[in-house]
Parts: C-alpha cells; structure tokens; sequence
C-alpha cells in the first residue's frame, strides 16, 4: 500500500456504515488508504465488508457493532476501539431518520428517540474522538443529514426537526474546535437508499398513489432527472475528509441533484 495516499494513516470511524450512504462513505474512504472501522448493528453486513475495504485499498478494516439509542454501551465501545487501535482522525455521523407523517401526529417519544439517536449520540462521539484529533492536529467531523435543513420535505416532520438541530449543533462546535479539527454536514437529496425505498411505500400508503406514481413526483423536482447513488455522496465525504477539504468549516453541502430551490 502506497503511504501517499491522501488518508494513510488517518483512521475513520463510519456509523450506519451496515448499507446506504454510510457503505459507500467507508468504501470511498478505504481508497484513500485510511484505517477503517465500520459500525452499525448488524455483525453479519459489517464482517462481510471488511475484505472489500481491504481491497480497496485500506490500511486496516475493523467492524464495532453498537447501537446509537444505547449511548452508555457506545461510549464503552468506542474507548474499547480507542485502546485497540489509536486515535480516530475521522467521524462520519449517519444514522438512518426517524419515520415518517405528519408533524402533528407525531408523539413526544418519537422527538426524544430521534434527537438522541442523532444530536446526542453525535455529541457523545465528538467528545470522545476529539482528545485524540486534537493531539494529533488532524480531524475531520461530517454529519450526513438531509436537505430539509435548508427546505423542510412534506410528511417528514420529526425528521425535518432533528435534522434542523443536527445542523445547528454542527454549526455552533465548528466555532469552537481547534484548528485543524473540521466539522461539516452533507445534505442528500433523493438517494437510492433502502430508507427511500420505505419512504417512497409509506407515501404511496398515505396518498394512494403507486409507487411509481410518487417516484415520478419526486424526480419531477430533480434537474438531473435521476435519483442520486450512494457513492457520490460517498465521494463527497471522502473529499471533505481529505487534506485538500481542510479549509472547509461549518458548511452544509447538498448533494441532491440540484433539488433545492435555495440559495
């Protein structure tokens, strides 16, 4: 393996990493040399990922199976790969988003799942990793969050919330970590992601189209006229990951295919 590849020597910690966006973010980062350690909940699809970053092109491929909504066990876990393996440099915060309906039928317990399971798991982590990016003057923290931070998506409330102050939480820490330590969020738009494929029934469920019928409505949306694939939001992470994205801070980039109407 070759040491001039941009993250040899850099170790990557990716959540969600089981399927989705948080598979292609740890592929992606496996081409950049950097020691891999994949988590998520399911053992079987972490382990059998493992060859593949090996191939591609990482130093060292790990898989953590913990649970995001068990923050004390996560903690533990993570102390545990600390002492095995070193410092993670990178933290890839993903998590699948909270069901979704109407804001107003949503129940208390529903608010308190999915801010846990996303702003203060994520908080847990940063405080845990940070120590060991500080001392060495290399970290790179990404949230893969939604585009509703900047457009709120109809009968995604509780999730259009959470991700609201996913992004807020991102924004205040950029002001305070040190230099060389980066924190910024990636927006996807409509991504071919088992969680789309579960959005798309549930909103056919509720309007009474086919399922075809409100794909069709979504990409309508979409200049490019497609959905996007889980490994260009992967590229993406990886970029920001890189040196070359170390004087990125604080910013939430869509990935979306151009849906936003925003500036």
């Amino acid at each position: 393996m070759s040491q001039d590849l941009p993250l040899y020597g850099r170790h990557a910690l990716v959540c969600g990493a089981s399927a989705g966006i948080g598979q292609a973010a740890a592929m992606a980062l496996a081409v950049q040399g950097a020691k891999i350690t994949v988590l998520a909940r399911r053992v079987e699809r972490l382990e059998s990922m493992l060859p593949t970053l090996l191939e591609l092109g990482a130093q060292s491929a790990h898989a953590l199976v913990a649970d995001l909504d068990d923050r004390d066990a996560l903690s533990d876990s993570v102390k545990d790969l600390l002492e095995a393996h070193g410092p993670v440099h990178i933290l890839i915060n993903n998590t699948g988003g909270p069901a979704g309906g109407p804001l107003l039928q949503a129940t208390d317990e529903a608010f308190l799942t999915a801010f846990s399971r996303h702003v203060l798991a994520a908080q847990r982590l940063v405080k845990l990793l940070l120590p060991g990016m500080s001392a060495d003057g290399f970290g790179r923290i990404i949230n893969v969050i939604s585009t509703s931070v900047r457009e709120p998506i109809p009968n995604l409330g509780v999730s259009n919330t959470i991700r609201g102050a996913m992004a807020s939480w991102s924004k205040s820490l950029s002001r305070e970590l040190p230099p060389g330590v980066t924190i910024n969020n990636v927006l996807p738009g409509y991504t071919d992601t088992e969680r789309l494929g579960a959005l798309q029934q549930g909103a056919a469920n509720r309007t009474g189209k086919t399922v075809d019928q409100v794909m069709e409505g979504w990409l309508a949306q979409v200049p490019e006229g497609r959905l996007g694939l889980p490994e260009e939001v992967g590229a993406v992470i990886a970029f920001l990951a890189s040196p070359a994205g170390g004087f990125i801070r604080g910013v939430s980039l869509p990935v979306d295919g151009g849906r936003l109407r925003s500036l």
